[in-house]
């Protein structure tokens, strides 16, 4: 897909950037094809395990609603740990103040996820669950599904997804939300989760084995969290190892209990998440999702995009 160049600006909130490389070859990658990468010292920030102090992580943060002209893309260098830390202090009015509206496009996953539901709970900030610089735009072969449906969320004002499920009939609406299972489970209880009702939450997760994923589902269940929602969408989770202790106890297994006891529709298989492959979702949009036999369609609309301007020279 053919994109215009674009001013894209890292921010580095979580876990220290443990591969240097990779995240120096996603940035010579993003301006070979013309786009303009700022804030790129961040990548060899340290402190402990994080990319720097809490106050330099959130000034990353805080520091978009002064930037004196914004950037197009607001692009996190890496998840890991650390987002969690930053929650009360980020400065959510002065956000959604400068932001809120705009053309601009915040992007991350994993442990951006916390930021960015914190984001839509406290300043109704829409942003994107998709590729990070190190391990997307860095990895050693780019994958083309991912940098063509990153490109297509972030421009178009209207766009569907469709992949393979398990065969089923649905058709439901609602409002786009979700991430990280970890992340989201982490926020239960607290402002940093935003109440969303008739929604359709889609998960996804990393080395984690199908019983924690199971309890945090359970949590999400138990706490009233997905009484509220229409259906349920798995993206990838992977990293996990299965034993003989299993016993046959895999994800299709959670997946069988959590639609039986939830009630609600739950489609597998979208490429999201941790995978090579990732689709990119703006949270807080409005989705239409639909299935025939094992025909999934994931209609998007309703987010702010980056427009068809290219960046000034």
């Amino acid at each position: 897909m053919t994109v215009s160049p674009r001013n894209i600006h890292l921010i580095a909130p979580s876990g220290f950037c443990h591969n240097p490389d990779a995240a120096q070859r996603g940035i010579d990658r993003l301006r070979a094809d013309g786009h303009r990468v700022t804030h790129t010292d961040i990548i060899n920030r340290r402190e402990q395990r994080f990319a720097g102090s809490d106050s330099q992580r959130l000034a990353d943060v805080n520091d978009l609603a002064r930037l004196e002209t914004l950037p197009d893309i607001v692009l996190a260098v890496r998840g890991g740990y650390g987002a969690s830390r930053l929650l009360p202090n980020l400065d959510y009015k002065s956000l959604a103040d400068r932001l809120c509206g705009r053309p601009v496009a915040l992007c991350g996953h994993s442990d951006f996820t916390a930021i960015q539901l914190a984001l839509l709970a406290q300043a109704g900030l829409q942003s994107f669950s998709g590729p990070m610089l190190t391990g997307n735009f860095g990895a050693e072969t780019l994958s083309d599904f991912t940098l063509d449906n990153f490109w297509l969320a972030l421009t178009s004002a209207q766009f569907t997804l469709r992949w393979q499920t398990t065969p089923q009939q649905l058709s439901t609406s609602g409002t786009l939300w979700g991430g990280n299972l970890a992340m989201i489970a982490s926020l239960i209880g607290t402002p940093w989760l935003p109440d969303i009702r008739d929604g359709i939450l889609v998960i996804e997760d990393v080395n984690e084995h199908p019983f924690r994923v199971e309890r945090m589902l359970l949590q999400l269940l138990e706490s009233g969290i997905l009484a509220r929602q229409k259906a349920i969408v798995t993206g990838s989770f992977t990293g996990n190892t299965l034993s003989d202790y299993d016993n046959g106890y895999d994800f299709s297994s959670v997946w069988e209990l959590i639609a039986q006891r939830s009630g609600l529709p739950l489609v597998t298989g979208l490429d999201f998440g941790h995978g090579h492959d990732t689709v990119t979702l703006p949270l807080g949009a409005r989705a239409e999702l639909n299935v025939n036999g094992s025909d999934a369609a994931l209609a998007i609309s309703g987010h702010t995009t980056i427009g068809s301007a290219p960046l000034s020279q």
